[in-house]
């Protein structure tokens, strides 16, 4: 009998046959540029509204909910096309041309004159957005074999949080120092926004040169597109499937939510304290940054214990986590005090527990066949939570609490848990 042919190692991670440790490294700084910029785009925005647009404390969050709610509905339009048009033209031609999207839009929202300018630009920058997003969890599932993607994405989950780290300890900061080189507080912001354009299209290239094209996929016929989108929806039958796409919109939500009110709420707080938007901003890093090295540091674990357990309890467990540390912010009366720390740092943890469980889930059941139209359609979903989480956050923002975004979504995440243990004898994964 033939002993069947195993791809190469990277690290303690097998590869699907064909896939070299170039593509491997590639995938993995697409990982982290990718939430290094789309991270960074929320926390700056604070900056943007305070010092160029003029908007008034007071209806920054209703305004920062209306920008990502237009924000979101692109990427819902488009993230599950992304996904599905990638099993046609290849993963690499999606990724690298989503960057450059990204490039522009960053370029064309510093620009802005109103706030319905901001919309626009968004709007055109979250086409990119959706397109990177989508093809994160797709490539990854493309390269490491399953019994190895928990440990796959645990790396992922360090790579995402070098990237988080990244925006909020570097690109956050530049602001305030171009501010102190001498630029005035529009010229800094430009400075900044264009540092960010200029990443996009670095990874543009890289992506397209240390990327395996036109597609991993081996002796397939193509399908007509939305026949691909179809079978992204049918999918859903699979009780595993389904628990996938609602674990999309929680944790999407979740991440949406950290990216976007923690550091607005430490912007209105430090403004109305009476420290200048760009102070404001360095402080809100530092608290921010604590939530990244927790997530950090706590990706290697998940990702181990993902591949240790069922997926669906290893999603229960993070979910729990991830609820505790987002309910607890609505006890926080001093964002600048202590325990404020304690507790983003807990739902930071719990949010990359939540989101590898998520990925490792949706790629042990997502069928070779049609992998980007299913994770496509996830990522459709998780851009609904993130719709939700923004337009509905920022409601209750500016009219109940700062915290009121993250008591939701921590419920959601108890939710969420419970559903996960109800069905997972059910989860059983699709074959290789």
């Amino acid at each position: 009998m033939a002993t069947e042919t195993k791809g190469i190692v990277f690290g303690r991670v097998e590869l699907h046959r064909g896939v070299s440790r170039l593509n491997m490294s590639a995938f993995y700084f697409s990982a982290f540029i990718t939430i290094c910029l789309l991270s960074f785009v929320n926390l700056v925005q604070p900056y943007l509204l305070t010092e160029i647009l003029k908007v008034p404390l007071a209806e920054q969050g209703n305004v920062t909910g209306t920008v990502l709610f237009w924000h979101e509905l692109v990427i819902i339009f488009v993230i599950g096309l992304a996904g599905s048009l990638s099993d046609q033209v290849g993963r690499r031609l999606i990724f690298a041309g989503s960057f450059l999207v990204v490039a522009v839009g960053y370029v064309l929202m510093i620009q802005s004159g109103m706030v319905w300018h901001l919309v626009f630009f968004r709007m055109i920058f979250a086409i990119g957005a959706a397109g990177a997003t989508s093809m994160l969890s797709t490539v990854l599932a493309d390269y490491a074999v399953d019994r190895d993607r928990g440990k796959a994405n645990g790396i992922q989950g360090v790579m995402n949080g070098l990237g988080a780290m990244t925006a909020v300890f570097i690109l956050l900061k530049m602001p305030e120092w171009f501010k102190g080189g001498g630029m005035d507080a529009i010229a800094a912001g430009q400075a900044t926004y264009y540092v960010a354009a200029g990443l996009a299209l670095l990874a543009a290239v890289l992506l397209w040169l240390g990327l395996k094209g036109p597609s991993i996929r081996e002796h397939t016929q193509p399908e007509r597109f939305f026949e691909l989108i179809s079978k992204g929806v049918n999918a859903a039958r699979d009780p595993g499937v389904l628990l996938g796409y609602g674990a999309a919109f929680v944790s999407r939500g979740d991440l949406a939510i950290v990216g976007t009110f923690l550091a607005l709420w430490i912007n209105k707080y430090g403004v109305t304290s009476g420290i200048s938007a760009a102070e404001a901003l360095g402080r809100a890093s530092i608290i921010v940054g604590v939530s990244q090295l927790a997530a950090f540091l706590g990706a290697p674990l998940f990702g181990i214990m993902a591949d240790r357990m069922n997926r669906a309890t290893a999603l229960a467990v993070t979910n729990i986590i991830s609820g505790l540390g987002y309910i607890s912010l609505f006890l926080i009366e001093d964002p600048f005090g202590g325990a404020m720390f304690a507790a983003v740092a807990v739902a930071g943890a719990g949010n990359i527990g939540t989101v590898i469980a998520t990925q490792v889930l949706i790629q042990q059941q997502a069928p070779a066949a049609i992998r980007g139209s299913v994770i496509g359609f996830f990522g459709l979903c998780g851009a609904v939570g993130i719709l939700i989480a923004t337009k509905f956050g920022g409601w209750l923002f500016d009219k109940w609490t700062e915290a009121g975004p993250f008591v939701v979504f921590g419920l959601l995440s108890f939710v969420l848990a419970a559903w996960a243990l109800a069905v997972r004898n059910k989860v059983r994964p699709v074959a290789e």
